[in-house]
């Protein structure tokens, strides 16, 4: 099969297209012939080698169909040509403090990831455990490529803005809003009847935001005061929930500032090792503000934002690519507003 492997030296880190072996699977495994996968940006945090060891092929956006099954796997769990995704988490425990309370499976102490501890989406092939399969529901008529940005940055937007505490009518705020994970927190909180508030640095990124639904744009670099803009464009109606998407201590202290009282600050974005937020516990005493950290999404919170996606109400801006310009993306990443989806050629059933 056909891979993009991550390759790294001294000046940085590239993909290299190659050919490679078919993965094996076990007895309690199936394996999955891709037809879509999107490219994350935490691919290319993990591609850099910043966060710690990884495998040689990335990615954890994945859409495809089943072509095997293995001996052990209980008939009628999964058949052969069902259609699967394959996100960020591919294996939990099911038993640890995490797995055992509800939506925590996210948490797992065990937990495998594409990518990094199991072979991931930049590949015709990949192997998922079966006892953790995200089933894509039957009736959901939209295509791969339109899905395939939901496993990781449509769920991960859904997910924090669940958790949040927002409810319809009220403010949110969402920090890094051009970005890929931003444009669907902003879909997302208008589709749940939210007012958004879109922050970025860039005046040229406003328009993008607005027309992705948001009701008011904040420029960072043009603004003397982020907070005081805010509270202008909102008539000083209080914000309830700050989302923290790009990773910055400067974008969670922006935050901690625009909230109002009772106001929930969602940590989703993860700043650099060595960046640390610093706030005096007074602020929270105060204002009554909480903190909460949303990661991901379980295999329900990702079918639950796949039916937002299948309703019309949240699409994705879609950059189609091959995997053969994986080298090309991993030089232009986080210059274009969008997400880069690499398309497969799939030709009939693998014959095993």
């Amino acid at each position: 099969m056909q891979a993009a492997l991550v390759v790294r030296s001294s000046t940085g880190f590239d993909f290299e297209i190659s050919f490679v072996d078919i993965p094996t699977i076990g007895s309690s495994e199936i394996l999955v012939q891709l037809s879509a996968t999107g490219v994350c940006g935490t691919d290319m945090a993990l591609a850099s080698g910043e966060v710690g060891p990884t495998c040689q092929i990335l990615g954890h956006e994945g859409i495809g169909r089943v072509v095997q099954v293995g001996e052990s796997v209980p008939a009628g769990d999964i058949q052969i040509n069902d259609r699967v995704g394959i996100a960020w988490l591919r294996d939990i425990c099911g038993k640890c403090a995490y797995c055992l309370h509800p939506g925590g499976e996210t948490r797992c102490a065990e937990q495998l990831n594409s990518g990094r501890k199991i072979n991931g989406t930049f590949a015709e092939y990949a192997v998922v455990p079966a006892r953790y399969i995200i089933r894509i529901p039957d009736h959901v008529k939209t295509s791969d490529e339109a899905l395939a940005p939901i496993l990781c940055g449509g769920v991960t937007a859904y997910k924090a803005l669940r958790v949040c505490g927002a409810a319809g009518g009220q403010w949110v705020a969402v920090l890094g809003a051009a970005g890929g994970v931003g444009a669907f927190a902003i879909q997302y909180a208008r589709s749940m009847g939210l007012r958004v508030l879109a922050i970025d640095a860039g005046e040229s990124k406003g328009q993008y935001c607005l027309q992705l639904g948001a009701e008011a744009y904040v420029d960072v670099l043009g603004a003397d005061s982020v907070a005081d803009q805010a509270a202008t464009i909102t008539g000083r109606r209080s914000i309830s929930a700050a989302l923290v998407i790009a990773g910055s201590a400067k974008g969670y202290q922006t935050a901690l500032e625009i909230l109002g009282p009772f106001g929930t600050l969602v940590c989703v974005g993860i700043p650099p090792p060595h960046e640390l937020v610093s706030f005096h516990p007074l602020l929270f005493i105060d204002k009554g503000i909480k903190i909460i950290g949303s990661a991901v999404g379980t295999r329900e919170d990702i079918i639950d934002a796949i039916e937002f996606v299948e309703r019309g109400l949240v699409k994705a801006d879609i950059v189609p690519v091959r995997l053969s310009d994986m080298p090309r993306i991993a030089k232009e990443f986080g210059e274009i507003t969008g997400k880069y989806v690499i398309k497969y050629d799939v030709h009939g059933q693998l014959q095993l």
